[in-house]
């Protein structure tokens, strides 16, 4: 049997942040029925001839839903697919949303990593992007999750966000290393189309830090994790050895995933598609044909190449050469050697026999390294 990663989607929210441009959305309205759908598409599934190695409910916030509404989800999850004994099974939570009842009913359910989103350790910056919690919240859901069991935790933080000095992260950091989480997320801010950042900074209503003040942050994130013990293994994410994110490997290293749910993206036997990102149209689909695909795109040997490169070069430890001939039956250097050259000389690639990486100045220049790969 073929092994692939599930993602679940479930877009709902209590209140979109200010930064968002996930497809997500606050009307809860539509929870009763865009579950039945779910669980419809899920149910298709039924004789697919896959194994699940990693399972990741995303959103949105899929801990808004109630313990009914989770044990029905997992019900027909673990009725429709084989799901390895050894899966990862992965759900995000904002905190403020998380009890108790539900973090205990969630590990029943074979819930072994939780993904809880704090993003900083500031009241008044949460206040800002639109958080529905407080620190306050974040701490209790984490000790709550501690007492019941969970091993597995990791934190989602942001930085570059507006009015955030280099002092209010380096505390954030600070305030996250005391309570030693398996796994942290670490992303700068993107101010994205369409969120209300954008439509502030498009005000002039958005003061962000300096460039350089975003770099100090980033590179003192790096600093004080690794120190700690923690692998920064990918350009955003560091972990306690053995602790990396099984099912975001999937995707960096350009493994079969599969997607369920409104607006939901998968990549199968080099074929992406993605379902409707509209929750009514998703749920008319769905209800119709079982089916909500809205577009399928064939991917062509260059562009599968490419992909594979600027994917792997997010890892630290680099991308596989070996690897790379063995899918495309082309040395990496035949198919990309005067890029490899040139970025080598600008010192932002580095190369040994086995792998070919970004270097510490790579880091900062990512996408001008993953430009050089696009067709």
């Amino acid at each position: 049997m073929k092994t692939i990663g599930l993602y679940i989607h479930i877009p709902f929210c209590l209140k979109k942040c200010n930064y968002c441009d996930f497809n997500s959305f606050e009307a809860v309205e539509f929870i009763y029925d865009y579950l039945l759908a779910l669980k419809k598409e899920i149910s298709s599934l039924k004789g697919c001839g896959y194994t699940v190695k990693t399972l990741y409910i995303g959103g949105g916030t899929p801990t808004i839903l109630n313990c009914d509404q989770l044990v029905s989800l997992f019900k027909t999850l673990y009725e429709s697919i084989d799901i390895a004994h050894y899966a990862e099974i992965t759900i995000e939570a904002n905190p403020g949303t998380l009890t108790r009842d539900k973090l205990i009913l969630l590990k029943a359910m074979g819930v072994n990593r939780l993904s809880i989103g704090l993003q900083a350790y500031q009241n008044r910056l949460l206040k800002i992007m639109g958080r529905i919690h407080t620190v306050e919240d974040f701490e209790k859901n984490f000790d709550t999750a501690r007492s019941v069991g969970y091993d597995n935790i990791n934190v989602d933080l942001i930085f570059g966000l507006p009015y955030q000095k280099v002092e209010d992260f380096k505390h954030t950091i600070r305030r996250i290393l005391s309570l030693s989480p398996e796994h942290i997320s670490c992303y700068a801010l993107s101010v994205e189309e369409g969120t209300e950042f954008y439509r502030w900074q498009e005000k002039g209503e958005l003061p962000l830090p300096s460039e350089e003040d975003e770099r100090a942050m980033y590179y003192e994130a790096i600093d004080a994790f690794t120190r700690q013990g923690y692998n920064h293994y990918e350009i955003s994410n560091f972990a306690v050895y053995g602790r990396e994110s099984k099912h975001n490997m999937v995707y960096w290293t350009y493994k079969d995933y599969l997607g369920i749910g409104a607006g939901a993206h998968s990549f199968l036997n080099n074929e992406r598609f993605y379902n409707h990102s509209s929750i009514p149209v998703y749920i008319k689909s769905i209800t119709k044909s079982a089916n909500a695909v809205a577009h399928i795109e064939p991917i062509s040997a260059e562009e599968q190449q490419a992909e594979y490169c600027f994917l792997g070069l997010r890892l630290l430890e680099g991308l596989d050469k070996k690897h790379f001939y063995q899918r495309f039956g082309r040395e990496i250097t035949q198919v990309y050697g005067k890029a490899i050259v040139k970025l080598k000389e600008q010192g932002l690639l580095e190369e040994n026999r086995q792998k070919l990486r970004l270097t510490a100045q790579g880091l900062d220049f990512a996408n001008a390294v993953f430009a050089e790969f696009l067709p």
